[in-house]
């Protein structure tokens, strides 16, 4: 493509473009899963003509998956679903190495970055791919004939569905919505390994704390949690969880921590994380019964979880002491160090999960596109799950990639499992 005819496009700087381009070739190199998808696609073309918009990171990994779906045949719109995950370098790539349409700016405020998301609804998509389901929610909120072509779209967090659950609660929901989040080698690999591991990163990169021998607090026992928590006690923290299903506290406490509430907790804690997918799960209560020196992370999806309205009012200054790091001095002299504004920390201060693992996410992503696409009409609307297909021959591409064979059941063990005899 002539360099003087580039898609539309709002990205920082375009001479950044080589830079970004040599990022999204290294993390191609460790996504082997997308990688065979994206060699398919470019044979098949099953999305010629389709027009997809995405609202996603803008990453290296995330630059991956827009090329696999461009070798697909589709025209790709791309922004970002969070203003501190942009990286610069890797949308000036896209746009000017590879053609992409991009809208993304590292630190963009509300207003861009709403007028970004309607940019690419103004091309009409007909399939979204959401993380945090800001596409789809404001083009149903907008309405008119935009809905009408839409196919379908996907969704990668537990925010997203449930913000779309609610949409088709109140018969809203025109089109079908394919679960990402919620397939099964999803929530093992990218929230358990891939939150696991880039959370404590982005706070470690942010803040310089050593986690051994101090207490890590994880309000939240998902998948993601759950990974938090088995990173901080590997690397020598005591780890407190604080939860509101009893099931998952319950299974918090049977493998080894403690669990309590979050108002004992505060008390506790050198380091707090959230990962809920709620909002004001640390409030003034809790700011009041913290250390000098607390350490507050947000790894949820929406910068809500943490009440900074609250913070606020208790504080009698704010300064950064750090790149990414706001302290608030409160009137009985102790101090709490916010990181990243409160926005998903591994993204905000890092660089989000591996490209390994984005890999799986990814290529789920791809693959589900494809069943929106290849099977248009024939889905109802509304939130569904990945089909059992597309989970397995994921897992099975990933599993061939890092070189490992497993066995498959014996005619014998078939019959015993599907025989009621």
């Amino acid at each position: 493509m002539a360099k003087t005819r580039l898609p539309g496009h709002e990205v920082a700087d375009l001479s950044l473009a080589q830079v970004g381009a040599s990022r999204i070739a290294w993390a191609g190199g460790q996504m082997p899963v997308l990688a065979r998808i994206r060699e398919r696609f470019a044979l098949e073309r099953p999305l010629d003509g389709v027009r997809i918009g995405a609202c996603l990171h803008v990453t290296a990994e995330t630059a991956n998956l827009a090329l696999a779906l461009a070798d697909g045949g589709a025209q790709v719109a791309l922004c970002s679903a969070n203003p501190l995950s942009t990286q610069d370098d890797v949308a000036a790539g896209l746009v000017y190495e590879h053609g992409i349409e991009v809208r993304a700016l590292r630190g963009e405020d509300v207003d861009t970055y709403v007028r970004h998301v309607v940019a690419v609804l103004d091309g009409k998509p007909n399939v979204t791919v959401d993380d945090g389901a800001d596409l789809l929610v404001t083009a149903h909120s907008r309405g008119g004939p935009a809905l009408g072509e839409l196919i379908g779209g996907t969704e990668e967090t537990t925010t997203g569905l449930v913000r779309l659950r609610r949409l088709q609660e109140e018969g809203k929901l025109s089109c079908p919505v394919l679960a990402v989040n919620e397939a099964r080698t999803e929530r093992a690999l990218n929230d358990r390994h891939g939150t696991g591991q880039s959370a404590l990163d982005g706070i470690i990169r942010a803040s310089h704390v050593l986690l051994a021998g101090h207490t890590l607090v994880v309000l939240g026992y998902g998948w993601a949690g759950q990974g938090i928590a088995e990173r901080a006690r590997g690397a020598g923290a005591a780890v407190i969880v604080c939860e509101i299903d009893p099931l998952r506290a319950l299974e918090a406490r049977m493998a080894g921590y403690e669990v309590m509430t979050a108002l004992q907790a505060a008390e506790r804690g050198d380091v707090f994380v959230t990962v809920t997918g709620s909002r004001r799960v640390l409030r003034g209560e809790h700011f009041s019964r913290m250390k000098d020196g607390a350490v507050l992370a947000n790894a949820g999806h929406f910068d809500v979880e943490l009440d900074l309205e609250e913070l606020r009012a208790l504080a009698v200054g704010v300064a950064e002491v750090r790149p990414l790091i706001e302290q608030y001095s409160l009137q009985d002299g102790r101090r709490l160090n916010l990181l990243a504004r409160g926005r998903v920390v591994n993204l905000a201060a890092g660089e989000g999960h591996p490209a390994a693992v984005m890999d799986v996410s990814f290529g789920l992503q791809a693959l589900c596109v494809e069943h929106l696409v290849t099977r248009r009409g024939q889905l109802s609307a509304g939130v569904q799950p990945v089909p059992e297909s597309i989970d397995q021959e994921v897992a099975t591409l990933k599993l061939a990639a890092l070189g490992v064979a497993i066995d498959e059941p014996t005619p014998e063990q078939r019959h015993y499992r599907e025989s009621w005899t």
